[in-house]
């Protein structure tokens, strides 16, 4: 593994070693072919792009927005950015224009990148009306700027840099300047019980998160692929992005998260990081055929998932010899079946996955494992850059329940109220120009994560919840709201949950259904409906509902189990406020919009 540099230096770097090798790869919207990206071809776009932010009047630690879903293009303006000795300022691509208009005013952003129309036009609402934001640049040529004085195409951006012999040596300087100590990213966290907070990430975060996933992920090669899945103003996915290029890894830029399961297919990566979710819906959906299957073909597949489970999870998970009828059972299903399952989603090829971001359920975790799919089951934040613990893709020796090994070189430890406390390299400094929160975040300098846990006797971090939003009954027993939200969200006809009972007599929930599979079902029932509303109000439904929530949650606790519930017609999205951009739900809001229903529930 090479050492790791300055990531605003990389393309430069490499495109010396590696100029004609691929590093990127993009859609080609109108005929489908996947379009590969050399490290010479985004050296030199990283280059104009670096000249031209300096021929508009860029200086050293300015910080520029990049407000865009995936492209190859926010790649390389995120490179360039840094190779101006300058700091990125990622924004979710379905980010409000009241949003983005308080983080270039935390930040006091003059410039940004806009990916397509929505986000130009979100920027120039802005733009209006605010004392910073002087210059927005257009990516997508389709954009239509409108007569924006103070906006240009990507193309005309680049034009200031082609040519200027001055821009040259301005960059050259920068890049004598360039330091460890830069703020490489600012990441505003989603803000799920405050405004949101800009997370600063230093060049030498940067640099020890590529390190330590080198000690980590020993067997990491140029023939791995990935699918950049997840928004790169994401942390996640961002540092993972960064560590599979740095190592060489063909990275396939994913522009539309709706079309994943399509991509998959044409691409059949080797690794991609996912969010549980993602596994849930493939859980879900793997179930949802084999129910369609005859009776035989059931049988047989429930028999094939057991054997996996036997020979993954007791046998071979502990590294003990496995039974020879045992062993070769699993060899035929994994030929068979297991294959042709995996052939179906597109993961023929993968090697492990990568999985974080909120917990992963049990029943997904194992029955992922049955049928041979490495899942990767990790735990960070942005303030950790991402990853603190990981299973071990190497070591079958994982513990289900935990969000694996701790690290290497990231200390651990369990403070009052089992809040996990971190250290390390990793770990932010703080918090941009939030001193009272710096000041609440850490302790004799350890980090506060949030979050309650313990540490395994085999070192294994478990993830119990975030501690602000454990719910205590009035009866004094403790329930983890996003634990009883994972195991209802398993079931096929259960799109999303909302946990209540803090200082309740008992736990309920409001249920989104997943309507077309809802939909479906009560038309094979002869359930006729007009509309969605009409369609939850209906008494089989509601009896329907019931009946799988306590299947659902026939593990959990007599006091964790949902006593009453309400099923409602809309989604929580981030547009109503209801969940925060990378999907969390906010708990206080939700609250508050449904004070009625909640209210009726405990009547």
């Amino acid at each position: 593994m090479e050492e790791p540099i300055h990531l605003g230096k990389l393309a430069f770097e490499k495109a010396k070693k590696y100029a004609n090798r691929t590093v990127l790869k993009k859609r080609n919207d109108q005929n489908g072919h996947w379009e590969s990206i050399t490290w010479g071809e985004l050296s030199q776009q990283v280059e104009v792009i670096a000249k031209s932010l300096i021929e508009m009047g860029v200086k050293e630690n300015d910080r520029i927005a990049i407000f865009s879903q995936n492209m190859t293009d926010i790649v390389a303006i995120d490179l360039a950015v840094l190779a101006v000795k300058c700091t990125s300022v990622p924004m979710y691509a379905t980010s409000s224009a009241a949003q983005i208009d308080y983080i270039i005013n935390d930040a006091e952003i003059s410039l940004i990148f806009a990916g397509e129309q929505y986000q130009y036009d979100c920027a120039v609402e802005v733009l209006q009306q605010s004392q910073f934001l002087k210059k927005i640049v257009a990516i997508d040529p389709s954009i239509q700027l409108k007569g924006v004085d103070a906006a240009l195409s990507l193309e005309d951006f680049m034009k200031h840099g082609h040519e200027s012999a001055k821009a040259s040596e301005i960059l050259a300087e920068r890049q004598q300047n360039l330091s460890m100590d830069d703020i490489a990213t600012l990441i505003y966290t989603s803000g799920t019980t405050g405004e949101p907070k800009g997370v600063i990430i230093k060049q030498c975060n940067y640099q020890q998160v590529i390190k330590i996933h080198n000690l980590r992920l020993t067997n990491i090669t140029d023939k791995d692929t990935s699918v950049c899945f997840l928004p790169l103003s994401h942390i996640f996915e961002r540092a993972w992005t960064y560590f599979c290029i740095h190592n060489n890894v063909v990275v396939y830029i994913n522009k539309n998260p709706k079309e994943i399961q399509t991509i998959i297919k044409e691409v059949r990566p080797t690794m991609m990081c996912a969010v549980p979710r993602f596994w849930e819906k493939v859980y879900i959906g793997v179930n949802d055929k084999i129910d369609s299957f005859s009776p035989f073909m059931q049988k047989l597949m429930r028999r094939a998932i057991r054997i996996g489970r036997e020979r993954n999870l007791e046998y071979r998970r502990y590294d003990k010899k496995v039974p020879t009828l045992l062993a070769f059972q699993y060899w035929i299903y994994s030929n068979t079946l297991f294959k042709v399952l995996k052939k179906v989603i597109g993961l023929d090829n993968g090697r492990f996955f990568p999985t974080a971001g909120a917990a992963l359920s049990n029943d997904v975790n194992i029955f992922l494992h049955s049928v041979g799919l490495n899942i990767c089951v990790g735990y960070g934040l942005t303030e950790s850059c991402a990853t603190v613990s990981c299973y071990n893709p190497y070591n079958r020796d994982y513990e289900v329940e935990s969000a694996g090994d701790v690290m290497p070189e990231v200390e651990v430890k369990i403070g009052e109220n089992d809040e996990i406390l971190l250290r390390g390299k990793t770990i932010t400094e703080g918090y941009y120009n939030k001193p009272q929160a710096n000041a609440e975040s850490f302790v004799d300098g350890w980090f506060r994560t949030g979050d309650a846990g313990y540490l395994t006797e085999k070192g294994r971090l478990v993830i119990r919840e975030r501690i602000k939003e454990l719910y205590k009954t009035s009866n004094g027993k403790y329930v983890a709201p996003q634990q009883v939200e994972n195991c209802l969200c398993v079931d096929k006809y259960i799109e999303q949950a909302a946990i209540i009972g803090d200082q309740r007599k008992y736990v309920s929930a409001l249920i989104v259904p997943a309507f077309p599979a809802l939909e479906a079902y009560a038309e094979a029932a002869k359930i006729k409906f007009n509309s969605r509303e009409e369609l939850i109000q209906n008494p089989k439904i509601v009896e329907f509902i019931e009946a799988r929530i306590q299947q659902a949650q026939k593990e959990l606790a007599a006091y964790e189990q949902v006593k009453k519930f309400t099923l409602l017609a809309q989604p929580f999205t981030p547009d109503n406020g209801e969940l925060t951009l990378t999907l969390k739900l906010k708990r206080k809001v939700i609250n508050q919009h449904y004070e009625q229903a909640i209210e009726n529930m405990y009547i």
